[in-house]
């Protein structure tokens, strides 16, 4: 009898494989160059353009404007969104990713000063995976570059919204992404009683 192992795909390698596809399509489209692709203006949130595009307030999380751009997304998003996946399943892990993506994108509607910038990336709702996390495991130990050594997993949280409000950076997104994994990160915590690592 044979034994056919089966290839999965879960919810995070799912997000990873499309995030990595547009971003692929977006070489080809805009000269090797991701942020001069008509993709950009097409998926990417333009706050004064919002109303006739509506839908840009879901697809600017998986466009992205450059190398550096998607890789650190990508990493982040694979190591915090696999332990959190571990942690409260699939369909809660969805429910985080999105609902902070979205409200990181409320936040950058109602809080940006340059309405004819688009806000692309996913790091909203990957900051909302890491609230989530450090309020559930704030003692899990990462490393954040250039820092040396691994530290918790709550002040990597800080140090990393602090750098949001470098220049072009969408600091809103990720303070409302990071608000809202904080609130979920406090229900989950309260429906058990302890995480031990």
């Amino acid at each position: 009898m044979r034994n056919y192992s089966t290839f999965t795909l879960n919810a995070l390698s799912f997000l990873i494989a499309v995030n990595i596809l547009i971003f692929i399509a977006e070489l080809l489209t805009g000269g090797g160059i991701a942020w001069q692709s008509p993709a950009i203006p097409l998926l990417g949130l333009t706050p004064a353009y919002f109303l006739h595009q509506p839908w840009t307030i879901i697809t600017n999380l998986f466009v992205h404007g450059g190398f550096r751009h998607i890789l650190f997304n990508m990493i982040s998003l694979y190591f915090l969104g696999s332990f959190l996946l571990r942690l409260v399943g699939e369909k809660n892990f969805l429910k985080v990713y999105f609902a902070g993506g979205l409200l990181g994108n409320i936040f950058f509607l109602l809080l940006n000063q340059h309405p004819l910038i688009p806000g692309i990336g996913a790091s909203g709702a990957i900051f909302a995976l890491g609230g989530a996390l450090a309020i559930m495991v704030p003692r899990l130990r990462v490393f954040v570059f250039p820092v040396p050594v691994p530290i918790p997993l709550w002040i990597a949280t800080i140090i990393l919204l602090l750098l949001s409000f470098l220049p072009s950076i969408a600091w809103q997104a990720h303070l409302g992404g990071l608000a809202l994994g904080l609130i979920a990160g406090y229900f989950f915590k309260k429906r058990r009683r302890a995480y031990y690592f």
